[in-house]
Formats: C-alpha cells, sequence, structure tokens
C-alpha cells in the first residue's frame, strides 16, 4: 500500500507541474525526465526541521551549479561501498568493472564523440587497451626483469596482466581526452579533433571532476591501493593539467616558466611508476627505492628523446614537448644547449645508479635498451631507456625548423 501511496503523490504531481506548464504532457521520449522532476518536487516540498520554501530554494540555487554527474556518480559509489565489500566478503562475485568505474555522464558523451556507438560503455574502449598494448609490451620487457621476472614465460605475464592492462589503458583513455583538449585552433575557431568548439565546456569537465576516481575505487576494492600509487595517479592528474596550461600559454603568446616545464617533463612516464608500484603490490614485494630511482631517471632521458623524434607532430597538435617549451623560454638558438645540458647531468646520474644496480641486472637492462634501439622503439615512442643523449643529434634539424618562425608554436 505504501508503494501505491507513492506513486499516486509521483502521479498527482505529474498532472499538476503539466498543469502549470513547467513540463510538457508526457510522452515516451521523456517520461523519465517528468517523472525525475517530480519526485524531486516532492522531495523539496517534504518538511526539513525550522527550513521553509523560500530557504530551500535558495539551497537549491546555491548548491546546484557545484553538482556534477561525476560528483553524483562518487556519491553513489559510496553509498553502494559497504553493499560492494559485504558481496566480496560472502564469496559473491561482484563485477567492479561493470559496477564501480561507471564512466560519467560527460565521459560517456565524450565516447560518443569519438564515435563509440555502445552508449552503455563501461570503462574502457577497445581503442585504447589497443592504444596502450605497445606501452604494456615494453613495460613487460622492460620492467620485469627488476622484478626478477622471466618475460619470456608466459605465466609471468598472463598473472599480472589482467590489472597491468586495465590500469594502462584507462589511462590511455584519459589521456586521449586531453589529447582533445589541446588540438590548435585553425581559421581563428577552436577545433577538437574536428568537433563543434560548443562541445569544449563539456570535454573540459571530464578532468576537474576527480578523473582517477574510479580506477582508485577499483584498486581499492581489489586491496591493490597503496599511498604511492594514489600520489603518482595524482601526479598524471597534475601533468595533464600543467600540459593544457603550458600548450594554451604558447598558443596565446604567453610566458612560459621553466620550473613547470621541468616539472612535466619528470612527471610524463607517472604510468610506468603506476604499473611498476602495482606490480610490488600484486607480487607483495616490498618496493626497491634503487629500482624507482634509476627507473625513474631512465624514463626522464627516453621522455626527452621521444620529444625530439616527435618534436613536428607535437608542434602540429599543440601537444607537450621539450623543446618546443625551451625555444619557447630561452629562444631557438639558445634551446639546444639548455636541453642538452640537462640531458647531460641526468646522463651523469644514470651512469652512477647504473653502476649500484646488480652487475647481471645492469648487464640485462643494457641489452634491453640497445634491443630497443635496434627495433625503432624510440622512433613511435613506445621504448623506455633505449637511446640517451646521442639523440641530443636531432636539434639540428630542429632548430632549422624553428628559424622558419615556428618558434614558440
Amino acid at each position: 500500500m505504501e508503494e501505491l501511496r507513492k506513486l499516486e503523490q509521483v502521479q498527482r504531481m505529474l498532472d499538476f507541474v503539466e498543469s502549470r506548464g513547467v513540463v510538457s504532457s508526457s510522452t515516451n521520449s521523456d517520461h523519465h525526465s517528468n517523472r525525475f522532476l517530480a519526485n524531486l518536487i516532492l522531495f523539496l516540498i517534504q518538511p526539513c526541521g525550522n527550513l521553509d520554501m523560500d530557504e530551500k530554494c535558495g539551497l537549491v540555487c546555491e548548491f546546484m551549479p557545484k553538482l556534477s554527474a561525476s560528483f553524483l556518480e562518487e556519491a553513489s559509489l559510496c553509498l553502494s561501498q559497504d553493499v560492494v565489500i559485504k558481496q566480496e566478503n560472502s564469496g559473491c562475485q561482484q563485477n567492479l568493472v561493470g559496477n564501480s568505474l561507471q564512466l560519467s555522464c560527460d565521459q560517456m558523451k565524450y565516447n560518443n564523440l569519438l564515435e563509440t556507438n555502445d552508449e552503455n560503455l563501461a570503462k574502457v574502449g577497445l581503442d585504447s587497451m589497443q592504444d596502450a598494448n605497445s606501452t604494456l609490451e615494453d613495460f613487460c620487457r622492460s620492467y620485469f626483469m627488476f622484478h626478477g621476472l622471466d618475460v619470456n614465460r608466459p605465466q609471468s605475464i598472463f598473472k599480472y596482466l589482467p590489472v597491468l592492462s586495465f590500469t594502462e589503458s584507462y589511462i590511455y583513455q584519459l589521456d586521449r581526452m586531453n589529447e582533445n583538449l589541446l588540438q590548435t585552433p585553425t581559421n581563428g575557431e577552436s577545433v577538437l579533433g574536428g568537433k563543434n568548439e560548443k562541445e569544449t565546456p563539456m570535454l573540459i569537465s571530464c578532468f576537474p571532476n576527480d578523473p582517477f576516481g574510479p580506477i582508485v575505487t577499483l584498486l581499492k576494492h581489489k586491496g591493490l591501493l597503496t599511498d604511492r600509487i594514489r600520489e603518482e595517479l595524482r601526479q598524471g592528474e597534475e601533468y595533464w593539467a600543467l600540459e593544457r596550461k603550458l600548450c594554451h600559454a604558447l598558443i596565446d603568446k604567453e610566458e612560459i616558466l621553466v620550473e613547470d616545464v621541468m616539472k612535466a617533463i619528470h612527471l610524463k612516464s607517472f604510468d610506468y611508476r603506476v604499473m611498476n608500484l602495482l606490480l610490488y603490490k600484486l607480487r607483495e614485494e616490498k618496493v626497491e627505492e634503487l629500482h624507482m630511482e634509476f627507473l625513474s631517471v631512465s624514463e626522464f632521458l627516453v621522455e626527452i628523446a621521444d620529444d625530439l623524434y616527435d618534436y613536428e607532430d607535437d608542434v602540429l597538435e599543440n601537444n607537450f614537448n621539450i623543446l618546443r617549451m625551451f625555444s619557447s623560454i630561452y629562444g631557438a638558438s639558445t634551446a639546444p644547449a639548455m636541453l642538452a645540458k640537462c640531458i647531460s647531468e641526468a646522463e651523469d646520474k644514470y651512469d652512477s645508479l647504473l653502476k649500484s644496480l646488480d652487475p647481471q641486472l645492469s648487464m640485462s637492462y643494457q641489452k634491453r635498451c640497445e634491443e630497443a634501439t635496434k627495433e625503432g622503439g624510440m622512433l613511435s615512442g613506445n621504448s623506455r631507456g633505449g637511446t640517451r643523449i646521442g639523440e641530443i643529434s636531432r636539434i639540428g634539424e630542429i632548430r632549422s625548423l624553428e628559424g622558419k618562425g615556428r618558434e614558440g608554436i
């Protein structure tokens, strides 16, 4: 009877709002919207302490702009968290991929912009998994040795691949969203991947609202979240924010700080560090700080080498590129020397840490670097540690481009 009474109230409220012209007559297309509005009005008119109608309206007007689809999604997950944990503890199978990582409405709209036909896209699209595949391969071949794992044994890979693959694919999916915010304006109009500039606010809204919240929730439920992983994900978000800030500053011909540029290049490989920390957690092993420090320096050098190879594409696509940033700060003629100095300092640290590694591990990693170089990994931007300061010769070609009027682009 209680349910019938509630349905009767909803129907009466629907009739009322329709009679006042607040909503149109119910049709198949707007029935759910009208019912939602009717329930909202019923909630607002319910007594709540000493609040009168004017105070309620004032509260709604004040706080409604602070709400977002992502915020409501997080709130929903917060309420359902205890239920999920109880289900897992009782042995029930819970599809966290399907329930704990639901993309926000804005993100699903974005996926539709990418011509994804499935409106119920769960968490990670096939295209993101394909994009992440080469990085996963490189990670396994370059980092597994630091965990005593044999990359030539399928058991070593497939035991940890689901978590690593999902995490990296999720990051790639967010990275694609960020890239669409960096597209260079043409003819005075904002062209985001060929989309109308009216979509810009919707795309921007994907990032301020805790983009890593869903993956954090999943890792937490799986017992894989650590403070360091959470911090690396936060730094990944910081990198994307810096990238947008710096690239937009170039377009607007605003001042760029070298501190921001150096911070961005150091943060850029955050996804490798997330996967590395996850591998430690999956193996229930303590993090080896020497290995983390060495790999961080290697990542820094490789990111620079990647930027040298990808310079022209990064200019055209308005992506972060350290040489592009240095050219804006120091000028085209001085930028190569300043960049060479950064590389030289990093190489000294790299050589020192390399000597501190176990001799067999040092030999294996150097062999991997040689393999990556021969395979042309650096040309595709997929290798880590494949080449080092020798790639600075690439600056000669780039300087000629800057001299043709592309400085600061």
